[in-house]
């Protein structure tokens, strides 16, 4: 019992606090009233989480490869929450990287004296026959157990909850397929559990010291197979009933593929969650239960209910479309760098003008031209981009980090600045910012800078680059236009500002029709200002 309070004492690590449970784990601890240390590829990600702020949270950035200077950044810890794995789990690459982390960290702890790591992985039959990404989860147990700390391995299905990949391919085959061709393994047994539930366990688990060392299987109270997850999906949302035809000839490939075109999850992650279907995964035991009861676990239909409780009224605390990495700026120095820079004055302070800049994209469009914006999500999908149907955790408020449609948040200032960095298919590398700027002698007034930069690679660059440019007026402009009339809504107290009309292109809409007040700043013909490595503007 001493131990155990000496061990509570301690801050608690959290590792993958920007991915989907980690982030989720944090404030749970904190409720507890747990002292936390979060490792992060890069703090800047947490920034905005309500929690990020906290008196005992502490956020260190970290290279979970580098030995001897995790183990200085984790000592003094008591517990260490392993929550770390590949997210584009296709190929080898991805398994011998987990495994280069998991021996790294458990080497780490071991140097650093932790009491025990706790860690969760995937639920599945034991032995042969488990699927490539299973298999890689039970090397990383493996090789977290291999040290001296004492590790709890918990071991979870699919996990329902607003923001979860699992979920959002399921509510978008549901949604958008009323006749589904699938894998036979659709009809295979699984035990899908509440992420709320899981959260319960693996904060519980820290006052239980019969939980060390232990592999505690968790599950909800309903064992299904895939199938009736669906047809339970279809009812939570008042659709008809599903005609499912499973046939033995759709293999993990190719089912990946058909749900990178119908869902907002790319081939790369859907890949290793249909390669899943084909095992059972289904609880051995009660442990969890037994040792860790105090809460009521949700049925199949009532942690659906929940999770799109969360999306319909914009509570979606993570997604896993805002894991991984936030790839590096692009290098602007050197060759051709097309830019279209465009300014506005708005009757609004900047903050109203950050509101709405902020609401692009996702439910609410991007202003102008949204059949456009669609129709090269449509083609980004089809070449295997993200598309247009990530959206957005929130309807007006970004992070950095965050991907919005198929957008990367890669810049945030409040009221000042807003970057995004293009990760649709592209034959070079493209930014679009929007910078902010009070006029000087005009408290209540402001100036809108949108530039898109575009960077291109190869004759293929080149080409895009024309091939788009007779657009530019109708998109960059409309979408000027359309950010000044939200924000002079939002100004004058008018609530949510009006959506755009399908027509509502270059601010030429009834009771609006100021298109003086936008000015084309880079004005070179042909390229709107190509240059040869003189636009290093950079923050």
């Amino acid at each position: 019992m001493i131990a155990l309070r000496r061990a509570e004492s301690k801050p608690v690590l959290v590792t993958g606090a920007t991915g989907y449970i980690g982030g989720r784990l944090v404030p749970r601890l904190l409720a507890a009233g747990r002292q936390v240390r979060c490792l992060v590829r890069d703090p800047r990600k947490l920034a905005d989480r309500p929690w990020a702020s906290h008196p005992r949270v502490q956020i260190l950035a970290a290279d979970l490869g580098w030995t001897e200077q995790l183990a200085k950044q984790i000592r003094g810890c008591g517990a260490a929450y392993y929550l770390v794995h590949s997210m584009q789990a296709v190929g080898t690459a991805y398994a011998e990287a987990d495994r280069r982390l998991a021996r790294s960290f458990a080497t780490a702890a071991e140097i650093a004296g932790l009491d025990r790591i706790i860690y969760l992985g995937g639920l599945g039959e034991t032995g042969e026959g488990l699927s490539e990404h299973l298999g890689s989860r039970r090397e990383v147990e493996k090789i977290l157990a291999s040290g001296a700390v004492p590790v709890t391995v918990f071991r979870a299905a699919m996990i329902i909850g607003s923001g979860s990949a699992s979920f959002e391919i399921l509510r978008y085959l549901v949604e958008r397929l009323p006749v589904m061709i699938t894998p036979r393994w659709v009809r295979t047994p699984c035990q899908p559990i509440a992420v709320r539930n899981v959260l319960h366990y693996l904060t519980a688990c820290l006052a239980e010291p019969a939980t060390v060392g232990q592999t505690i299987d968790i599950g909800g109270p309903e064992v299904v197979t895939y199938e009736e997850l669906m047809q339970t999906m279809a009812q939570v949302r008042g659709l008809p009933r599903r005609l499912i035809l499973p046939i033995p000839l759709l293999t993990p490939r190719l089912s990946s593929l058909w749900i990178h075109l119908v869902t907002p999850v790319g081939h790369r992650l859907a890949r290793p969650l249909a390669e899943g279907l084909r095992n059972r995964v289904v609880c051995r035991n009660d442990d969890a239960r037994r040792l860790m009861p105090g809460q009521r676990l949700l049925t199949v239909r009532e942690a659906i209910e929940a999770a799109l409780g969360k999306l319909g009224r914009d509570d979606v605390e993570t997604a896993w479309s805002d894991a991984g990495a936030v790839p590096g700026d692009p290098d602007w120095a050197g060759g051709t760098v097309f830019v279209d820079r465009r300014r506005v004055e708005i009757d609004a302070t900047a903050d109203k003008v950050h509101r709405a800049v902020c609401r692009v994209g996702g439910g609410h469009g991007y202003y102008a031209a949204d059949w456009l914006w669609r129709l090269r999500g449509a083609i980004d999908r089809l070449v295997g981009g993200p598309g247009l149907r990530r959206g957005r955790r929130h309807r007006e408020r970004v992070s950095y980090g965050e991907a919005l449609d198929f957008w990367r948040v890669t810049g945030v200032t409040p009221d000042r600045r807003l970057e995004l960095r293009a990760e649709m298919k592209l034959p070079g590398e493209a930014l679009l910012s929007f910078e902010i700027h009070p006029v000087a002698g005009r408290p209540h007034r402001s100036e809108l800078i949108q530039t898109a930069r575009f960077k291109p690679k190869g004759l293929a660059g080149l080409a895009y680059w024309f091939a788009v440019l007779p657009f530019h007026g109708i998109v960059f402009r409309g979408m000027l236009d359309g950010i000044r009339r939200a924000a002079e809504e939002i100004a004058r107290g008018e609530g949510e500002p009006r959506l755009p009309r399908a027509n509502d292109v270059g601010g030429k809409t009834a009771g609006h029709d100021r298109p003086d007040r936008i000015r084309l700043v880079s004005t070179r013909p042909w390229a709107f200002a190509a240059t040869r490595g003189r636009d290093k503007e950079k923050e």
